[in-house]
């Protein structure tokens, strides 16, 4: 079914359960139109609620309080969702694509009504981790139901259909984030899953139809949980260092500590599973590996934009919500756009590498910019730095993707792509709590979050180490092994 070898060029076929043929048109009237509008508006359910929440912050905090506290709105959302991806992904390839989805579906409409009645900061953080729960089976097996019905080339053309999705989530998302939190009404934010939720669900069940053979499975329910633990630990000791204790303390030390072993002992554990929750073969490929390493750059330099970005434009130059809204939803109207011609224009001429190494490119220009021109905020420069940047991660992220995706077969693809997307969300995930460090530490050190030109000494150490991350990533595209992707004979 597909070339195996990294080294070599790959070749691709459909699922056994959707049967395709490479001649049949890519969109919406097609034959598998209705399946790709189903992932299309599973997919947006997810990214409207990535995009609508960062422009609300400042309304929810003064409501509900604990500004210190708001980093982990995302860092348990994304930690939740990082954790349960191996889950879902394991299981996917065992009893199918679609209940998992809409089971995520289900547990993400719950976790959005209670995250829109939520009385505390505590509480809307814990029902974010049941919203992360659901995301980690809607968005993995959105992209794996794609693989499994479209080929290497199609794919190219698919993923700028899903990336549009988030370029209209970039603007839908700010603009009524922005709406709600003008007019004092943030829980609406959350609220607003609910028709969304309930017609990606009617989609999906009618629209996407599958054979899998049934057959007797293991969950790795020991790896879960040591992989769960581990994971909630460290991001602990990196989001809490310094602010709830010094570095240096017994507890810090501790935390990590434990966080470490328990780490390790999972490893160990994956090792001797029959059914490992997270295979470690994923690792021993060169290609697997250094497209896990980008993926994970690529969650930590969206999470640190996307954060930070809208509150830094409202505080430092009095922007409204709505206005810093669509200056980060430039970021995601650049990734759809190269998206889409990245196959045609890139990988299918140059290679998958190739690829990669102009977006990153790219991505390192935008965030350049951003650094440079943090000390003197202007909408019109961020809208433009993350336009660039939208451009530079649309030929990252989707053609690694595929290049990961086009190495294995139907048996193996729901846990590679969700391998892919744990790289990912770990990457959000800790880049939220290492972002959350720096900016605390910053804020501490220059007056509070009250004072404006301390939000932006604090918005431009994260732009910083965003940078840092993306020249860190830049290391594991170079050392992406050259594939070319070809179609079948």
């Amino acid at each position: 079914m597909v070339a195996a070898r990294d080294d070599l060029a790959m070749t691709v076929t459909a699922s056994p359960s959707t049967p395709t043929s490479t001649s049949e048109a890519v969109g919406l009237r097609s034959e598998r139109g209705p399946v790709l509008l189903a992932l299309m508006v599973s997919t947006g359910v997810i990214a409207v609620d990535a995009t609508i929440l960062a422009t609300a912050v400042p309304s929810i905090v003064r409501e509900l309080g604990g500004f210190s506290a708001f980093p982990w709105l995302f860092s348990v959302y994304l930690l939740a969702q990082a954790v349960s991806v191996p889950v879902y992904a394991k299981l996917a390839d065992t009893v199918g694509r679609k209940p998992l989805m809409l089971f995520g579906i289900a547990l993400f409409l719950l976790g959005s009504v209670l995250c829109g009645f939520a009385w505390s900061m505590p509480a809307l953080i814990a029902f974010r981790a049941v919203q992360g729960l659901g995301a980690g089976a809607v968005q993995p097996m959105a992209i794996t139901i794609a693989g499994d019905i479209y080929t290497v080339a199609e794919r190219a053309r698919v993923q700028g259909y899903i990336a549009s999705v988030w370029g209209a989530s970039s603007v839908v998302g700010p603009a009524l984030g922005g709406l709600f939190a003008q007019l004092h009404l943030w829980r609406w934010i959350f609220f607003v899953n609910v028709p969304l939720c309930l017609l990606a669900g009617a989609l999906i069940w009618r629209n996407f139809q599958e054979r899998v053979e049934r057959r007797e499975h293991r969950v790795d329910y020991t790896g879960a949980a040591l992989l769960t633990s581990a994971m909630t630990l460290l991001i602990l000791g990196v989001l809490e260092g310094g602010q709830a204790w010094a570095w240096s303390s017994p507890t810090s030390i501790a935390v990590f500590a434990v966080g470490a072993v328990l780490f390790v002992a999972f490893v160990l554990v994956e090792r001797r599973a029959a059914e490992p929750v997270l295979p470690l073969w994923v690792l021993s490929r060169r290609l697997l590996r250094t497209t896990g390493l980008l993926a994970l750059g690529v969650g930590a330099v969206i999470i640190g934009l996307t954060s930070y970005v809208p509150t830094y434009l409202q505080v430092s130059i009095g922007s409204p919500p709505l206005v810093a809204g669509l200056a980060l939803a430039a970021l995601t109207l650049g990734w759809p756009i190269a998206a889409t011609f990245s196959g045609r224009l890139f990988y299918m001429r140059y290679g998958f590498r190739t690829t990669v190494l102009i977006g990153m490119g790219l991505l390192l220009l935008g965030i350049a910019l951003l650094v440079v021109r943090a000390q003197t905020p202007q909408v019109a420069v961020v809208a433009v730095s993350c336009f660039v940047m939208g451009l530079g991660l649309g030929l990252v992220a989707s053609p690694s993707l595929i290049a990961a995706q086009a190495s294995v077969g139907w048996e193996e693809r729901g846990v590679v792509t969700g391998a892919n997307m744990f790289a990912r969300s770990i990457g959000s995930a800790v880049g939220v709590a290492v972002f959350g460090a720096v900016a605390n530490a910053v804020l501490d050190a220059s007056g509070g979050p009250n004072e404006a030109s301390a939000v932006v000494d604090a918005a431009a150490a994260v732009f910083v180490a965003v940078l840092v991350a993306a020249l860190l990533t830049a290391a594991a595209a170079f050392a992406m092994p050259r594939v070319h992707a070809s179609e079948p004979a």
